[in-house]
């Protein structure tokens, strides 16, 4: 497995631009004063990956209290994220990240091993950023059924 570099919490976010689901571009700059849950996973309609979309889905209204909105990123083309949404009627943003080049910038796309094979990819991870565009907080340990409750304890950590 390769060492993944990942930002440290206090760095500023790296700044992106991308489309989400609808073909809209999309930047971390629009997101200003709020905080951002900016989750990157392998791939749409997979069983822990939707696993991880409906619970942050659930938990719309206790994010909303907390000034914070969700992001998901994947390498998944626009229209399977607009599959993604309609079949699961996700109430957030995906964003595409086809090329990796988001991924890259936060260190997230590296090699992985998965039933023996191994190949890169994106690692499932989460980095909650704050209204100020600096990382607050990096979850590289993301347990797909409880990754929601996990991220609201971290907010309210934040204050």
């Amino acid at each position: 497995m390769t060492q993944l570099n990942l930002p440290k919490a206090g760095d500023p976010a790296p700044e992106f631009t991308t489309v989400n689901q609808d073909g809209k571009e999309v930047s971390l700059a629009d997101y200003r004063g709020k905080k951002v849950v900016l989750y990157f996973y392998p791939k749409a309609m997979t069983p822990g990956c939707t696993t991880q979309a409906c619970g942050l889905r659930d938990t719309k209204t206790e994010l909303d209290k907390r000034n914070a909105v969700a992001i998901g990123i994947s390498p998944d083309a626009p229209k399977r994220l607009t599959r993604f949404i309609e079949k699961e009627g996700l109430n957030f943003d995906l964003l595409s990240d086809e090329d990796h080049s988001i991924a890259d910038k936060f260190g997230v796309w590296g090699m992985k091993k998965f039933m023996g094979r191994e190949f890169e990819g994106i690692h499932r991870i989460t980095f909650i950023i704050d209204e100020d565009g600096k990382l607050a907080h990096v979850m590289e340990k993301v347990k797909t059924k409880s990754h929601h409750d996990d991220v609201l304890a971290v907010l309210d950590e934040m204050g």
